[in-house]
């Protein structure tokens, strides 16, 4: 086994392990807390913050209708009213469904190509736009450069390996909805899937000052057509000078992911991927394999305790599916292959890598002083209700 002949290293227990008694985190989020009756922050959170204040009923229905007639009206005689990205999961692609065909909205959709997505997913987007009847326009990522910046992630030996491909995506989304004076942006973030936010230490933030430290330290060329914006740009600059504005419109409405699955497979042949974000063969070996198998993270631990929280799945269900990998040893290894392919190394120099000493966005420089202080405002202004740490 692959595990055994690369000597993995583990996370580090730090504390005596503990498991949630009401959903399935546990103390490989470093920093978890526990009531007297064993129940995680994160379930308390959800239970006091979001709970309370998320309206999917009447007054849901009512701001979004609201919401409608303003992209609407801003769209008047103009050939698209929004902008949406396209990945083939879940979320974007019903959301998709629900804008064109229930709300009735115009949306110029977006399916950045980063050099990653699955078979299934192609397939997926491909039935989605002829199903829909709308044109999809692809925006190609420069492959070099984008492996490049994913290569000199892997050396840093931080755990959030996708935050170069997350952020050219949105990079790719907003800069392109503000060159074409699209003001609204329609994203399938929600809290029905993700009320439960990863630990920092899992998925650290969207930080364009990390992403170069650390490519000026490994990378081996310049980065001159990646998409890129910093947080201030695209939630300061954008929203308020450009009047660029991004929506969840799947937190004003009755969301479940079994209803999701039955529309979208019924409608569009849509083909389910084994695990959330699996749609990318990149992503599904840096969840699936690079931070369980290195840092002890499983991230289904996250996507299974918001389903149970929204009372989509049972506690019982995720711990018997979380005793199992969350993909086979034989598709890592073909995965790594292909990845190791595409970065131009060989496989016995990438288990170096992941045989290299563990570290965090705290080893680079970084923006999170400043992050966290403006999820602590959107938290104040009640703009962000999942738990930061």
């Amino acid at each position: 086994m692959l595990i055994k002949r690369c000597g993995l290293k583990m996370g580090k227990k730090t504390r005596e392990y503990q498991i949630c008694t009401n959903c399935v985190m546990d103390t490989s989020d470093s920093v978890i807390k526990f009531d007297k009756n064993g129940v995680c922050d994160h379930c308390n959170n959800f239970y006091e913050n979001i709970k309370p204040n998320w309206d999917f009923g009447e007054d849901g229905r009512k701001r979004l209708n609201k919401l409608v007639e303003q992209i609407k009206k801003d769209g008047k005689g103009k050939k698209y009213d929004c902008v949406m990205g396209l990945s083939g999961g879940m979320d974007s692609s019903y959301l998709l469904y629900y804008a064109v065909e229930v709300l009735a909205l115009r949306p110029l959709v977006l399916s950045v190509d980063t050099g990653w997505n699955t078979k299934v997913a192609d397939r997926n987007i491909d039935n989605l736009v002829k199903g829909l009847g709308i044109e999809l326009l692809k925006i190609k990522i420069d492959k070099e450069e984008m492996a490049d910046l994913q290569l000199a992630f892997f050396k840093s030996q931080v755990a959030y390996q996708d935050l170069p491909q997350d952020h050219v995506i949105f990079a790719s989304l907003y800069n392109y909805a503000v060159k074409n004076k699209i003001k609204h942006v329609l994203t399938g973030g929600n809290f029905s899937t993700e009320c439960i936010r990863e630990p920092i230490e899992w998925v650290y933030q969207n930080d364009i000052k990390m992403i170069k430290d650390i490519h000026k330290k490994f990378g081996t060329s310049k980065l001159k057509k990646l998409p890129m914006t910093s947080m201030f740009k695209y939630k300061i600059y954008y929203r308020y000078f450009k009047g660029m504005k991004v929506h969840r419109p799947l937190d004003l409405i009755p969301y479940t992911k079994k209803d999701a699955l039955d529309t979208l497979t019924g409608r569009f042949e849509y083909e389910p991927y084994a695990n959330k974000h699996f749609e990318s063969i990149f992503t599904r070996f840096y969840e699936g394999y690079w931070l369980v198998k290195k840092f002890g993270f499983d991230k289904r631990r996250a996507h299974f305790s918001s389903l149970i929280l929204t009372n989509q799945l049972s506690r019982e269900d995720a711990l018997n599916v979380l005793a199992n990998p969350p993909y086979s040893e034989a598709q890592a290894l073909e995965d790594m292959k292909f990845i190791t392919n595409k970065m131009n190394i060989t496989e016995s120099e990438f288990i170096e890598l992941m045989n290299g000493q563990n570290k965090t966005y705290k080893d680079y420089k970084n923006s999170s002083k400043f992050i966290a202080l403006g999820v602590k405002i959107a938290q104040l202004l009640g703009k962000e209700k999942r738990q930061y740490r």
